[in-house]
């Protein structure tokens, strides 16, 4: 491993949990800054685990953990975790606490969050970042990694993929991280639908009039980024135009190609299904919203996935978790 850095998790929830931990068990100095629920699981040991077989415990003390902001103070590197939302107002906090020469790097979901970073710490080394893979806080209280993929992170000076990559844990530098962030975000289209479905990734995928309204999405965005001359980088071993066409295969031979492509466990579930179990804000507005504001900006309509964000903005409103749809309810 690299030099041992100074980590802070700003905004450590299931993904911030999960590589924080993965990062103390590294061997480096891990500090995260969360809300009281995580501080709680932290102090009683952080229990992680892996559809690759992980099954390891961060112990009580391992890590530092607090509410105070303060604790970004002496960070070398600050990953921000935090849900799109509150992005401008964690970087309003590390401008208060952090070190000046102290590297931020956004691990979020949707393609702005490194500019609204950027906006609230000028003259600052802030880089865009993604994580493929899903987290999910289970019921005997581990945080769980159901699918596969490494990080990527914004190129720059500093050996910092290097100093992050530890076990379990493979990270990668691009140079071109707006299409590395589109090329995510044409896959977690399907976050919504999951959400929206009740069911396990497994059990969504499994079923093709679910993986069709996937497709559907998908050629909807591919048609507004051809429009907006941009290129989504592949978040598969397959070219994003050759997703839906996969997505829309019969459902046997569909699950030796994606066999292929992207390994997901049985327990694996979308972010976007544990917000609304959880009662908490979606991010739909930086996944489907971020697509439909493209479009409008090119004069294009994405009629399925505005109606995916509808259903999803319902189903906050109501407060009562998933409301288990069908492939037909989404299509009304």
């Amino acid at each position: 491993m690299a030099q041992t850095k100074t980590i802070a998790i700003a905004g450590a929830g299931s993904i911030g949990g999960y590589v924080g931990g993965l990062l103390s068990l590294g061997g480096h100095e891990v500090r995260m800054l969360a809300r009281p629920a995580m501080v709680a699981r932290v102090a009683a040991g952080l229990h992680l685990s892996s559809h690759e077989g992980l099954d390891a415990t961060v112990l009580p003390g391992q890590l530092q953990v607090s509410e105070d902001s303060a604790i970004l103070r002496g960070a070398d590197i600050i990953l921000v975790t935090v849900k799109s939302g509150g992005t401008a107002g964690m970087a309003e906090l590390i401008a208060a606490e952090a070190p000046q020469g102290a590297v931020v790097i956004s691990l979020q979901n949707g393609v702005g969050n490194a500019d609204i970073l950027r906006a609230g710490l000028p003259g600052r080394d802030v880089r865009a970042g993604m994580v493929p893979f899903n987290v999910l806080q289970t019921e005997d209280g581990r945080l769980h990694r159901g699918t596969s993929g490494d990080i990527m992170i914004e190129a720059g000076p500093g050996g910092i993929s290097e100093a992050l990559s530890v076990p379990y844990l493979p990270v990668h530098e691009s140079t071109d991280m707006g299409s590395v962030l589109w090329g995510k975000l044409l896959l977690n289209l399907n976050n919504a639908l999951n959400a929206l479905s009740g069911l396990t990734l497994y059990q969504q995928l499994s079923d093709r009039d679910w993986r069709r309204l996937v497709a559907g999405q998908m050629d909807e965005a591919l048609r507004v980024l051809a429009a907006a001359g941009i290129i989504p980088a592949k978040a598969t071993p397959l070219p994003p135009k050759m997703v839906p066409k996969i997505l829309r295969l019969p459902t046997p031979v569909f699950r030796i190609v994606s066999g292929r492509m992207l390994k997901i466990d049985r327990m694996a579930r979308s972010s976007m299904w544990e917000d609304l179990s959880r009662g908490r804000p979606t991010e739909i507005g930086v996944l489907q919203g971020a697509v439909e504001d493209l479009a409008t900006r090119h004069g294009l309509t994405v009629p399925l996935i505005s109606r995916v964000a509808e259903l999803i903005r319902v189903a906050e409103a109501n407060g009562a978790g998933s409301p288990g749809l069908s492939p037909d309810d989404v299509r009304g």
